[in-house]
């Protein structure tokens, strides 16, 4: 997801300007913020889903909801499109996430 490394390699860099290299720095910079913010993020949803796959659990409830999953992939290639984001990225990025959590599942009602 980032553009690495963060700080430039000078075989790399070469013969850059001072003003470029510092502008790539500050980039590469912001965006390895954002690839923490997102791992944070996609932590805190995991941690909401293990709760929502206790409770499928206790009850006897199937790991997947189709119905929800096609409800979250509509509502995030919305958000997506919105966002000037590839919707088609969107969905196989949820779709992985999907499927990783039904894993958890699966693997919460076999314990």
């Amino acid at each position: 997801m980032t553009d690495q490394p963060t700080t430039p390699d000078a075989g790399v860099t070469e013969g850059i300007e001072d003003s470029v290299r510092a502008e790539l720095t500050s980039l590469r910079e912001s965006i390895d913020n954002i690839d923490a913010a997102v791992v944070h993020m996609l932590a805190e949803r995991f941690k909401a889903t293990q709760r929502v796959g206790r409770l499928k659990a206790e009850h006897k409830l199937p790991p997947a909801d189709p119905a929800r999953e096609r409800d979250q992939i509509k509502r995030l290639r919305e958000l997506a499109a919105g966002a000037k984001l590839d919707p088609v990225f969107a969905e196989k990025f949820l779709n992985f996430i999907i499927a990783e959590v039904i894993r958890h599942h699966e693997a919460i009602a076999r314990s």
